[in-house]
């Protein structure tokens, strides 16, 4: 099964065989040693096999409606994030004195507010090795292959869940009454499909399974990417069991996890947003296909703080004096890559309480926003869904805790923890309902590559932006924030199309920061056109510097969400590290969003914006999918020459800048006319990459302008042929070529003066002439 990739190449394999069977929920029960920088216990697997699911799916897509029909050819719907930092290691001297592993203990409950305290699933690890024979067994049993690397598999059984006490009430079959592995796995698929309202009981009943006994060692074989498990006579994902548990350890060099110090010098490990995401973490399913729900309980020393993505604010458990145990879960079903944990001597930091004096004013819904409360059924699979929550819908800010080190909790005082709330109300106002119900905020080591990453419930951040007053930190909080609907709930179906995620969040930061700030409308518009010139000149940087095959942000083209019959995959540039540093997905995703804003107005726009969140929440898009959807909420009178086709021609799968308009080249040029020094380099770039001679006459009148004001001689000819051709926007432009003193810029404008005065209006004949003589 190993994957021969090409040492030229920099593709990513997925490998899991998604068309057949899919993982629905994991169970991890999980022990940290920082002594020996290695995770390890079990995880369990609950499966669905492919007829099921592709049923399901063809129900969901029968229910997509009205203008976003199209837009719903797609085949799982729901959401996925990828994060795009690498994993850098950084070694230093740890002090392990006081820091043991711990062993399992108590058995999981549930408090009265569905909140599960941390007491510990009772389990144990063998200490035996399992080897299985890895030859060649023929085709004729199915086999489940995971993504997975730097992992040590010790052992893969069937888990009994039918020895679980009232689970057999799932069984709806009379004839199924000995115990079978078709008895075993009509349990799990009644399982895994239970109703929404019944989650409680599902992830009781989840945990509980996890726990049972196991009924037949699997045999298994491991390659560089992959975990491959067979069961000896079945042939079929359907005969294959739903439930199986892996006993593993993680590899200290494994590139899931980062082993660190945090700046206080006390040791901790954090998941870094790896290129290979998960898999060195634990054996999964990485397509973005494979959405599941999950559980997990993490012991550590008890001086340690465990933080993971999940629904619920786990506080510790106390196994013992030395030893504490964290429990967390979530019900949206997520891709395995958005799973994040950070463990560490975190302090939690409150603030007694929000003031909107500090940054922004809690309000009233205004008729134009009141669209973004939708009422109706959703559209993707079910779970307990935020959207369908009255509460939750008006809830502006969502409960939150902030993480640092001790060392670093003065300066988040200082400018984190204010900035949260009223960032938070902010994005409310513009995109309606939080998809997640709460939000842990960490300030991770030093090391961390990014400045920052969104996963569900939780949010890393770099110590970098806590420094230097709101700014840094607001935006950058602003952009986190808004991957929680663009990249989470909404996510790529295709991780090439990692726009999808990045331009948004990038395009919806200045919004959101603006509304934070409470900023008037030409102050935002000011704020916000500074910011595009910046990002502008940063998108023609990287374009000079950066291979054109990388440019592209549909770089599949037609085959852009195309997978194998089983479901592998390999993601293009996934493993190239200089995708990691490049910003092409963000800034070329921001522009084309900013001009399909101007395009529509921002009141059309961010309605339109809101319609599409409500109607695509929980599902995975494509590109074609959004402007599908946009275009048909376009009117027809700015639409224009807009289509699909054209959009994916000019900005998705074309390398270099994007073509620009009119309107938005006058407003680059405007900018770049505020500009102090622009070098010759620079001027033959622009002319050459936009042709400005044979753009439209206000167009040519800026790029003149430039021409003059930077004295640049090579295009002296087009300022000449507008002074002739162009006379009634001229005279202002003989006015510059004058009081720039240069004297060949002179005699340029009273030569051109010369060639045309007989021709011109008389007033402007002689506005022209006392500006000259």
């Amino acid at each position: 099964m190993d994957i021969q990739l090409d040492p030229a190449r920099d593709d990513l394999p997925l490998m899991a065989n998604t068309s057949h069977i899919l993982v629905k929920h994991y169970v991890l029960d999980l022990d940290v040693d920082f002594e020996s920088q290695v995770i390890e216990g079990t995880i369990v697997l609950f499966l669905e096999d492919g007829n099921r699911f592709k049923k399901q799916n063809s129900s969901i897509e029968e229910a997509c409606q009205s203008e976003s029909n199209k837009a719903c050819k797609f085949g799982m719907p729901e959401p996925c994030h990828i994060p795009v930092t690498n994993a850098r290691t950084f070694s230093s001297e740890m002090e392990y004195n006081d820091f043991a592993i711990c062993s399992k203990g108590e058995k999981d409950t549930s408090d009265k507010d569905g909140n599960h305290d941390n007491q510990e699933h009772a389990s144990g690890i063998s200490s035996s090795k399992y080897c299985c024979d890895t030859g060649n067994h023929g085709s004729e049993d199915f086999l489940l292959v995971l993504d997975c690397c730097d992992l040590s598999v010790l052992k893969v059984e069937e888990v009994d869940v039918a020895a679980v006490p009232g689970l057999e009430k799932f069984t709806r079959s009379p004839e199924l009454t000995v115990v079978s592995e078709e008895f075993r796995n009509q349990i799990v698929r009644e399982l895994v499909t239970l109703p929404a309202n019944r989650w409680r009981e599902q992830l009781d009943y989840y945990a509980r399974c996890s726990q049972a006994p196991g009924c037949g060692e699997l045999l298994f074989d491991t390659d560089t990417w992959s975990l491959q498990i067979r069961k000896t006579g079945a042939q079929t994902a359907t005969d294959f069991p739903h439930a199986i548990r892996i006993w593993y350890k993680t590899k200290p060099e494994g590139r899931s996890v980062t082993w660190t110090s945090d700046q206080s010098g006390r040791p901790c490990v954090y998941t870094v947003g790896s290129p290979i995401n998960n898999r060195a973490l634990f054996p999964c399913q990485e397509p973005p296909v494979a959405m599941s729900t999950w559980q997990a309980t993490v012991r550590a020393a008890a001086s340690f703080v465990v933080l993971m993505s999940g629904e619920n604010s786990a506080k510790p458990t106390q196994l013992w004096e030395e030893c504490s145990s964290w429990y967390y879960y979530v019900t949206m079903p997520m891709p395995a890559s958005t799973f994040t944990i950070a463990v560490g001597c975190w302090t939690e930091m409150k603030m007694e309480t929000w003031s909107s004096n500090d940054l922004a004013t809690e309000r009233p819904f205004s008729p134009s926003e009141a669209n973004f409360r939708h009422v109706g059924v959703c559209s993707h699979m079910e779970y307990p869904c935020r959207f369908q929550n009255a509460s939750a819908t008006t809830q502006e800010i969502i409960p939150h805790r902030v993480f640092a080190p001790v060392c670093l909790t003065g300066a988040c005082q200082e400018t984190l923890l204010r900035l949260i709330p009223p960032c938070l109300s902010a994005a409310h106002s513009v995109l309606g309902a939080h998809p997640f119900s709460r939000l842990d905020v960490l300030i991770v080591p030093a090391n961390f590559p990014s400045l920052g990453m969104a996963s569900p419930h939780i949010m890393f951040l770099s110590q970098s932006i806590l420094t230097g007053g709101n700014h840094l930190c607001g935006t950058r909080l602003c952009h986190e924030i808004a991957h929680a609907w663009f990249g989470l709930a909404i996510g790529a179906r295709d991780w090439t199309e990692e726009w999808l995620s990045e331009g948004f969040a990038t395009h919806l930061e200045d919004v959101f920061w603006a509304t934070a700030q409470q900023l008037a409308p030409y102050e935002a518009r000011e704020q916000q056109e500074l910011r595009a010139c910046l990002r502008w000149r940063r998108l023609q940087d990287e374009m000079q510097c950066s291979p054109e095959e990388m440019q592209v942000l549909r770089p599949s083209k037609d085959k852009t969400g195309h997978t194998s019959d089983s479901g592998a995959s390999v993601i293009k540039h996934g493993l190239n590290p200089e995708k990691i540093f490049m910003q092409v997905h963000y800034l070329k995703g921001y522009f084309l969003l900013r001009f399909l804003a101007k395009r529509l107005g921002d009141e059309t726009y961010f309605s339109f914006l809101r319609k599409f969140v409500h109607t695509f929440h929980g599902q995975l898009i494509l590109s074609q999918d959004f402007l599908q959807m946009l275009l048909e909420n376009i009117p027809e009178e700015k639409r224009l020459e807009l289509s699909v086709e054209n959009i994916y021609q000019d900005w998705l799968e074309s390398s270099g800048i994007p073509k620009l308009l009119p309107d938005q080249l006058v407003l680059l040029l405007e900018h770049l006319l505020e500009q102090k020094t622009l070098s010759p380099r620079t001027l033959q770039s622009l002319q050459r990459t936009y042709h400005l001679q044979d753009q439209d006459a206000e167009v040519r009148h800026r790029w003149c302008e430039l021409i003059v004001k930077h004295k640049f001689t090579k295009a002296y000819k087009s300022v000449e042929r507008f002074l002739q051709e162009d006379q009634a926007m001229g005279v202002y432009l003989y006015g510059e070529l004058m009081v720039s003193e240069d004297a060949r810029q002179q005699q340029l404008a009273r030569r051109c003066f010369e060639r045309t005065k007989e021709q011109m209006d008389r007033s402007s004949a002689q506005v022209v002439a006392e500006m000259l003589f």
